[in-house]
């Protein structure tokens, strides 16, 4: 399986692709040499990078519970034991944790901070990991590239609420969302904000960069608010292409989330 590497001053962020369109994602400060794995939809792909890389693994953050995220942990775990993070809320769910955890906890990786924010509406106890320091967030399936995850378990106002938390972080925050999805999103987003020319050039350079086998995930905060529609429920031109004008922004996104669960 590919993957991409994106590099800093003092980290690493390796996003690997697993099964046929999810990823994985790994964390490596290269000071202490402390790795986290953020998912684990399989165990081969990420075996072989830490291999290749000479890594060993410290943490492993689990977003939701949903097998296409963790079914790779026992294997993984065999070769390389780790500190396993996730959900209290989703405890009974996952695999066994080391750390469980809720909305508003902290912990440290290699000396940065790392928050939890509850984005609970694909599933309840979803959670995101949000690195200030860097800044980068591991999204899982609620926050997208150009998207949105599908509503599983929670409510349009549990998702909007979630999303909203996440429309705070900072524009060059890197979005570590947990599928190649964008262009089929891209061409949901083009059909509710056809005259947004964000997204049309954005549509373009995900075109382009398919047609190489290249990665659109990760992709920036400020990418997403001008182009994602489910972080645009405010935006004009938006509410007027689904005749919303005056609504609630909690309703106008409940019917972007229906129309694509449709499209």
């Amino acid at each position: 399986m590919p993957s991409e590497t994106i590099e800093t001053a003092g980290h690493t962020l390796v996003t690997i692709a697993c099964l046929s369109d999810n990823y994985a994602f790994l964390l490596h400060n290269k000071v202490s040499g402390t790795t986290a794995l953020i998912d684990v939809p399989e165990a081969a792909p990420i075996k072989a990078e830490l291999a290749a890389r000479g890594w060993t693994l410290d943490q492993i953050w689990l977003t939701h519970h949903h097998p296409d995220h963790i079914d790779g942990l026992p294997a993984l775990l065999s070769d390389y034991p780790a500190r396993v993070f996730g959900a209290s809320a989703d405890a009974h769910r996952l695999p066994d944790l080391d750390v469980s955890l809720a909305e508003g906890d902290t912990f440290d990786f290699g000396g940065l901070e790392v928050q939890v924010i509850d984005v609970s509406g694909h599933t309840v106890g979803h959670i995101a990991f949000y690195v200030p320091a860097l800044p980068a967030a591991f999204t899982g399936d609620s926050l997208m590239a150009l998207g949105c995850g599908r509503l599983f378990e929670g409510t349009p106002a549990q998702m909007h609420a979630s999303l909203s938390k996440m429309a705070a972080w900072p524009d060059d925050t890197l979005i570590c969302s947990g599928h190649e999805y964008t262009t089929s999103n891209g061409k949901f987003a083009t059909s509710v904000d056809p005259e947004n020319p964000a997204l049309q050039d954005r549509n373009a350079q995900t075109a382009k960069a398919r047609a190489k086998g290249s990665f659109t995930v990760p992709s920036r905060m400020e990418l997403e608010r001008a182009t994602n529609p489910f972080l645009r429920t405010e935006d004009p031109d938006l509410r007027k292409a689904l005749n919303m004008q005056q609504a609630l922004d909690v309703d106008v996104f409940a019917e972007l989330r229906s129309r694509k669960d449709r499209f």
